[in-house]
């Protein structure tokens, strides 16, 4: 007679350590419960289709390397559109109407001055392109260098402020890897670099 599992005992049983194994693999606590809820969420679903009880963690386990392997996959895209994404390319009709003011950290309103701290060359490729919204064949054009160049240029400058606002705050961003939301990182009470 097949054991009837249910996500109650399987919860009982392994969530400590499996919360545990999570953290180990990513960033932060938030990150490491929400994986861990997204975990359990998937064993409830498919916990009728577990045919041999004594195989019980190392399928709940391979779940929950699934569910972090998703995660850093989605974590990689999001960062990637933000790093890489030429705005001019992007399709008008999917334009994103949650402009970075709105923000509650202040978005573009300390954006200039973060773009400012950038080394001289990649600030003005950066400013270009993200506050005056060229095209990278018109930084190419303004810096007199090829659009190669430009958008070398460019993506190295963004992803040098990348790594400067996330030393400071923590985004939330949608499905393009455009900024949603922002809160300043746990342990700060002021953003070193925006101020907010």
């Amino acid at each position: 007679m097949k054991t009837v599992l249910s996500t109650d005992t399987v919860w009982a049983h392994l969530s400590m350590d499996l919360r545990q194994f999570i953290r180990r693999r990513v960033s932060d606590d938030h990150a490491a419960d929400d994986l861990l809820q997204e975990t359990f969420l998937r064993i409830h679903r498919n916990v009728g289709t577990l045919r041999d009880s004594d195989r019980l963690a190392a399928w709940v386990y391979q779940i929950a390397r699934n569910v972090i392997r998703d995660h850093h996959r989605k974590a990689a895209n999001s960062m990637m559109a933000l790093g890489e994404a030429d705005p001019a390319d992007a399709n008008p009709t999917d334009k994103c109407d949650h402009q970075p003011s709105q923000l509650p950290c202040g978005g573009a309103e300390w954006l200039g001055q973060m773009i400012s701290t950038l080394p001289p060359g990649y600030r003005e490729a950066v400013r270009w392109a993200e506050m005056e919204r060229l095209s990278q064949q018109e930084v190419a054009h303004k810096f007199g260098i090829t659009l190669s160049g430009a958008k070398s240029r460019i993506q190295r400058g963004r992803r040098l402020l990348r790594q400067a606002l996330e030393e400071c705050c923590i985004f939330q961003l949608d499905h393009a890897g455009r900024p949603m939301d922002c809160s300043v990182r746990p342990g700060q009470k002021a953003c070193q670099s925006c101020g907010s």
